[in-house]
């Protein structure tokens, strides 16, 4: 079956277009990117594998004005690769929060959307966007079905102990203020993948996922099933990211408004937008840049960098305890997967925890799977390219062609 996979943000949309035959046989036909929704002049690129990538700048007013153009473009004669929209079988979309409701992918109806409503108020960047998505399909493609695959669902295994802030209880009983984790999608694919992979038992196991990016997270998993991440209530707390702060002391926020006068959505956009790797290397949030700032001199950076190294270690050894023991660390995102720097500085001195990294294949691994760790290593250390959009295109398939 054909799956068309959306994934809609604020100002932009990603889709992929997948020939899905089975969990493990399918084809990528298509993938793009919709840039600058809502602006002067919106940006649309559209690759298909074998062929020049398509570009094309032009008006795109809103979400449905995007889809529109994605949907014209899979089916143009020339840079298309549908023949008709009505080849498209299903439709999957990435939503960022589905709350408590959801613990699992589900087909989209008038009582999901609904409940993807309620919490638009705990993911405002976010939730709004991809209901944007899902609206515009039902105008373009009335009757296809849809399937909603959640950033937080995999998270909702975690005890209460684990999720829970210290402070008053009304609050989460009011607001439902709790920890709920994102990135869940990409810990489920490459846990179960690693495990696959490198002769593990998902469902007997003890495993670290490292998702590490522009946003990064890690996630603690054991037998199958999240049981702590770092991320929270928001994407903000946690690792320090491309420009999120991270886990920063409360009474620093409340010193600062009153010290610089700033406004809520002053703070918020220092801590979103103005943290992290850019807000201490004050030369970019790319690890890449600081790679180069660091071997050039750089002190900032390379202090930036230290800080995501040591706080990364920080979380391996706190999940260690919690799980009492750890069978596979996993790294993966576009620094967990590329970086062999940062894989080597978070996992060195650690052997007195039974982690012991070739450098040598650490060295080879970028953006590929494969075991880094040496033999004599009582943890097993892999990279795994995650796929998320794959993920959402198995549960899209999955879901909608049940008997």
């Amino acid at each position: 079956m054909i799956v068309l996979v959306l994934n809609c943000g604020s100002s932009s949309l990603k889709y992929q277009v997948l020939d899905m035959r089975s969990n493990t046989d399918y084809t990528l036909l298509a993938k793009g990117l919709v840039e600058r929704i809502g602006e002067k002049v919106g940006d649309l690129t559209h690759k298909v594998p074998g062929r020049d990538n398509y570009h094309i700048e032009k008006p795109i007013a809103d979400h449905t004005v995007g889809i529109k153009s994605v949907l014209d473009i899979l089916t143009d004669k020339e840079h298309g690769v549908l023949s008709a929209l009505s080849d498209i079988n299903a439709v999957g979309h990435r939503v960022a929060h589905g709350g408590e409701f959801f613990f699992d992918s589900v087909v989209i109806d008038k009582g999901v959307i609904e409940k993807i409503e309620k919490c638009c108020e705990l993911a405002p960047l976010h939730n709004p966007a991809n209901l944007l998505g899902i609206k515009a399909v039902e105008t373009l493609m009335p009757g296809t079905p849809q399937v909603a695959v959640f950033d937080t669902s995999f998270h909702q295994t975690m005890p209460k102990y684990a999720y829970m802030y210290a402070i008053p209880y009304q609050y989460y009983e009011k607001y439902k203020i709790r920890r709920y984790g994102f990135h869940g999608t990409s810990h489920k694919y490459v846990s179960r993948k690693a495990c696959e992979l490198f002769g593990t038992d998902f469902n007997n196991s003890k495993i670290i996922t490292c998702h590490l990016g522009n946003g990064s997270s890690i996630t603690a998993i054991k037998d199958g099933k999240s049981v702590d991440t770092s991320m929270g209530f928001t994407p903000v707390e946690g690792l320090p990211m491309g420009t999120r702060s991270g886990n920063v002391d409360a009474g620093i926020i409340m010193y600062l408004m009153e010290k610089e006068g700033l406004s809520m959505n002053e703070i918020n956009k220092i801590l979103n937008k103005k943290s992290g790797l850019i807000g201490i290397s004050e030369l970019s949030s790319d690890n890449r840049d600081l790679d180069a700032g660091r071997e050039s001199g750089n002190e900032k950076a390379a202090l930036a960098q230290k800080m995501l190294w040591y706080t990364i270690k920080k979380y391996i050894g706190g999940y260690i305890a919690a799980l009492n023991g750890v069978d596979m660390i996993v790294f993966t995102g576009g620094i967990g997967e590329n970086s062999n720097t940062t894989r080597e500085n978070v996992l060195s001195d650690m052997e007195a925890l039974g982690i012991v990294l070739d450098k040598d294949l650490n060295n080879q691994a970028r953006g590929k799977d494969m075991l880094i760790s040496k033999p004599e290593s009582k943890v097993k250390v892999a990279v795994v390219t995650t796929d998320e959009e794959l993920v959402i295109a198995r549960d899209t398939m999955n879901l909608t062609t049940k008997k």
